[in-house]
């Protein structure tokens, strides 16, 4: 039996996702003859230091085959030199940052199926001209690495695209409870729509100082929002934010939309229809990313992470998954899966994740 890893936040946005998956994706083909694949979990809790500890116990005390991470930019990022140094193969199922997978190593032992931040941001700014005729974006960012890497891609996004510019950035704490000093600085720089990079708890904060300011800018944001209790935390404008996903249970499925969809209503009783999926990106991609590693490990005929890799850059067989039919999704110079195209938007309504386009 093989041990994957995962590092996986303890906050609800985790519920339906890397956590619970494996139990019934893999029973049968993970193990390379062996049996079914084990999950054994640990709590980063946000925290790249202590994702970096538990990264540590798991590779040398466990001896995992593989590590799973979770939605947390700077987390990924402690990690990936100890993976690459240890040779240990990386999953990246949520976090978007960049540099996690185009990180210089060589070889490079980080995948990912999930969105990249250089090219969310590219959908981010077209989305907010487009949908809302934005001409001057408002930069709202968390004060951390992630709002780093998207500062620069959003930026080099706005040299591309000469139908919007960026009024002003403003970075803020993740623990920062009034941001109108924020807004108010950016709505007086000319900004008409916001763009926003955060997780939930801090994004609910700033679409509250929205309201009381009485400010009907348009806002656009990063997918960190889906991660948590936005929704409850927000109140009545978190239906205002419209956000990147990769995939939605809503509309016509495929296949394998409908078998996962049917099983996770089996799972868990309180799955009624697609609205009740929290998290769904969390779900899907981490839904494709085991699957694709599973289907490494059989290529390869070993858990030997040089193996894995190897047949990860090369898989031979297309893949029918969850968001698309996956051919060749990796190369040496490519560990993303998913690109532009594989990204959709969608909002809040109540509780529920639904697609706006």
């Amino acid at each position: 039996m093989e041990k994957v890893f995962s590092v996986a936040r303890s906050e609800r946005g985790s519920s339906v996702g890397t956590r619970h998956r494996p139990s019934f994706v893999l029973r049968g083909r993970f193990g390379v003859g062996s049996g079914p694949g084990e999950l054994v979990q640990r709590d980063d809790e946000s925290n790249p230091p202590k994702g970096l500890i538990a990264a540590r116990e798991l590779v040398f005390q466990e001896k995992v085959a593989a590590l799973f991470g979770g939605i947390d930019t700077p987390v990924s990022l402690a990690i990936v030199p100890l993976v690459n140094k240890e040779k240990k193969l990386f999953m990246g199922v949520w976090a978007a940052g960049t540099g996690i997978t185009r990180n210089g190593a060589n070889p490079n032992y980080v995948f990912r199926v999930s969105a990249v931040d250089d090219d969310v941001d590219i959908k981010l700014l077209k989305y907010a001209h487009e949908k809302f005729g934005a001409k001057k974006a408002g930069l709202m960012l968390i004060n951390n690495p992630w709002g780093q890497s998207n500062e620069k891609g959003l930026i080099a996004a706005a040299k591309d695209n000469p139908a919007i510019a960026i009024a002003g950035i403003s970075k803020f704490e993740n623990n920062d409870v009034d941001m109108v000093p924020h807004l108010t600085r950016l709505k007086e720089a000319g900004a008409d729509a916001i763009i926003l990079v955060v997780n939930a708890p801090p994004g609910a904060q700033m679409m509250k100082s929205r309201e009381r300011m009485g400010w009907t800018a348009p806002v656009v944001s990063h997918w960190g929002i889906s991660g948590g209790r936005f929704p409850e935390l927000a109140g009545p404008t978190a239906g205002d934010a419209h956000f990147v996903q990769t995939y939605s249970f809503f509309g016509k499925l495929s296949p394998t939309g409908e078998r996962v969809l049917a099983a996770l209503k089996k799972k868990y009783p309180q799955i009624k229809g697609p609205e009740d999926v929290f998290s769904p990106v969390g779900t899907a991609n981490a839904y494709d990313a085991m699957h694709l590693l599973a289907v490494a490990i059989e290529q390869a005929g070993s858990a030997d992470a040089d193996a894995v890799r190897a047949a990860l850059e090369n898989l031979k067989a297309p893949h029918q998954g969850l968001i698309k039919t996956y051919n060749r999704p990796f190369t040496p110079g490519n560990h993303d899966a998913l690109g532009p195209n594989d990204y959709i938007m969608v909002r809040y309504a109540g509780d529920k994740i639904v697609p706006v386009e």
